[in-house]
C-alpha cells in the first residue's frame, strides 16, 4: 500500500540487498552518517542525463541552464561540460559561475531590476548576453556605454500575455507582470525601436518566459505562437522561449518530458515560419528530481482526535516552497523505501513558526520513530536556492554521488558562518 513511487526518485536510486536505499551506488544511511542531516544528496548521473536530454533536443549552446534553481560551482561546471550556457539572474550568480571557471561569454544576465553596478560588472567581465527587461535598463546601458564600455549583445524580454497554469507567484507571462516589455500595449515594439537606435546595445533576439513549474505543454506552444507573430518580421537571429517546464512532485502527477516540450516548441515555430536559432532556459527540469533531502526525526507528537506531528531537523529554512506556494511533497524512510506508508501526519520543521510545514498530510510508514532518517524526494530545485538562516539554523551540506563515490560540493555552514558578516 502506497510505497514511494520509483518515478519520484533519482535515476540511480536502487534498493540494496537489505532493502535500504542507495543513490549513485552509495547507501543513503552512509551519507547521512558521514555528512550529517539535513543533507541534500544529488545524483550526478541524473543531472548529466537531464542536461544531455535537453542538449540533444535543442542543440549545443541552445540550452541555457537557469542557475536560480540550484547553483554552486560544481553545478555550474557540470552544466557547461554538458554543452549548456548559464542563465544568471544577478551579479552574485554571475560571480559564482565565474568562480567555477565558466567564461562570462557563456552566461546570460537576467533580472527585472538590474542595478548599474550589476550591469557594469557583467559588461566589464565580458558577459555574453544581457536580457533587457525595461526602458530604465536601456537607459543604464546607454550610460555605461558613455563611460566607455563597449556595446553588449541583448535580447529584449517580451511579456506575451499568456497565462501559464501554475501558482500566481511563479506565473510571469501574463499582461499583469513585473517582467518584460508588454506586447499588448506596444511597449515591446517601442523597445525594439529604442534598442535598434542605441549604440550601446546590439539587438540579437527576443526572449519570453511564461512561468515556472508548468505542466501543460500547450501553454508553451501558445507562447511560441504569440512570439513568432511578433518576432518574424524583425529578422532577428535568435528567439529564446524561456523555461518553466514542470516536474512531478507527488504520486499521481505527470509532467511533460524534455523531448515532448521540445517537440511542442519546434512544431509551433516551424509551423509559423520561424527561421532562427531557438533557445530555452530549463532549470527545475534539470535538477529537481535529481536530489533528495534527508532529515532526522526529532519529535513525534500525537494529539488524539486532531493529528500527529512529526518534526525533523530542518524545515522552511531548507525548503520554503510548501510555505510559499503550498507545494506538495512525499516522504519515505531511506531504510525502508518500499515500505507501506499507512500512517498520516503533518511533517514539520524545527522553526518557531506554526507555518513551518514541509508536508501538510504526509504518508509515512507505521514503524517511523524518533531518531530515524526521513527523506523528501524532488528537492533539487528551489530548496537550497531559497534557503535561509531563520532561527540561525545553518544551511545543509550538499553532496554529489556517482559510481559508488560521494563528494562534498557545499559544506554545511557552521556557527562561525552565522556571524562572519557582523562588524561589531
Amino acid at each position: 500500500m502506497n510505497p514511494i513511487p520509483q518515478s519520484l526518485l533519482p535515476d540511480t536510486a536502487t534498493c540494496e540487498p537489505d532493502g535500504s536505499l542507495s543513490i549513485g551506488g552509495v547507501p543513503v544511511s552512509d551519507l547521512a552518517a558521514q555528512y550529517g542531516t539535513p543533507l541534500f544528496i544529488y545524483d550526478e548521473a541524473h543531472l548529466r542525463n537531464r542536461c544531455r536530454e535537453a542538449v540533444e533536443a535543442f542543440g549545443v549552446g541552445n540550452v541555457v541552464y537557469a542557475t536560480k534553481a540550484f547553483l554552486c560551482r560544481a553545478m555550474a561546471r557540470l552544466a557547461v561540460e554538458e554543452g549548456m550556457r548559464l542563465d544568471v539572474a544577478s551579479g552574485g550568480e554571475l560571480y559564482v559561475a565565474m568562480a567555477a571557471g565558466v567564461s562570462p561569454e557563456q552566461c546570460v544576465l537576467h533580472g527585472n531590476n538590474k542595478s548599474l553596478d550589476e550591469l557594469r560588472y557583467a559588461m566589464t567581465s565580458g558577459i555574453g548576453q544581457v536580457n533587457v527587461d525595461s526602458f530604465d535598463e536601456l537607459d543604464r546601458l546607454d550610460m555605461l556605454h558613455r563611460e566607455g564600455l563597449p556595446p553588449v549583445d541583448v535580447h529584449l524580454r517580451i511579456t506575451p500575455g499568456v497565462h501559464a497554469h501554475t501558482h500566481d507567484f511563479i506565473a510571469t507571462g501574463q499582461d499583469d507582470s513585473k517582467f518584460g516589455f508588454n506586447l499588448a500595449n506596444g511597449d515591446a515594439l517601442r523597445a525594439v525601436e529604442r534598442a535598434r537606435a542605441s549604440s550601446a546595445v546590439t539587438l540579437t533576439g527576443l526572449h519570453c518566459h511564461i512561468g515556472s513549474n508548468v505542466f501543460v505543454a500547450e501553454n508553451f506552444g501558445r507562447a511560441a505562437e504569440v512570439m513568432a507573430g511578433f518576432f518574424n518580421p524583425l529578422g532577428l537571429p535568435e528567439l529564446t522561449l524561456g523555461g518553466g517546464l514542470g516536474v512531478a512532485y507527488v504520486a499521481g502527477e505527470e509532467a511533460p518530458t524534455i523531448a515532448s516540450w521540445a517537440k511542442v516548441l519546434h512544431d509551433a515555430c516551424s509551423g509559423l515560419g520561424v527561421d532562427a536559432r531557438i533557445s530555452v532556459e530549463p532549470g527545475r527540469a534539470i535538477v529537481a528530481s535529481a536530489a533528495v533531502t534527508v532529515y532526522t526525526v526529532g519529535t513525534i507528537k500525537d494529539i488524539p482526535g486532531i493529528r500527529t506531528y512529526i518534526a525533523v531537523d530542518g524545515g522552511m529554512s531548507d525548503n520554503p516552497r510548501p510555505v510559499l506556494y503550498g507545494s506538495g511533497y512525499e516522504a519515505f524512510m531511506p531504510s525502508h523505501p518500499l515500505a507501506d506508508r499507512t500512517r498520516h501526519a503533518r511533517l514539520v520543521g524545527k522553526h518557531c513558526e506554526s507555518g513551518d510545514v514541509l508536508i501538510f498530510d504526509a504518508a509515512v510508514p507505521e514503524q517511523l520513530a524518533v531518531g530515524d532518517l526521513l527523506a523528501t524526494p524532488v528537492t533539487g530545485a528551489y530548496g537550497l536556492a531559497l534557503s535561509s538562516n531563520y532561527n540561525k539554523l545553518t544551511r545543509p551540506a550538499v553532496v554529489f554521488v556517482l559510481d559508488g563515490e560521494s563528494r562534498l560540493v557545499m559544506r554545511r555552514e557552521t556557527y562561525d558562518d552565522l556571524i562572519r558578516c557582523d562588524v561589531d
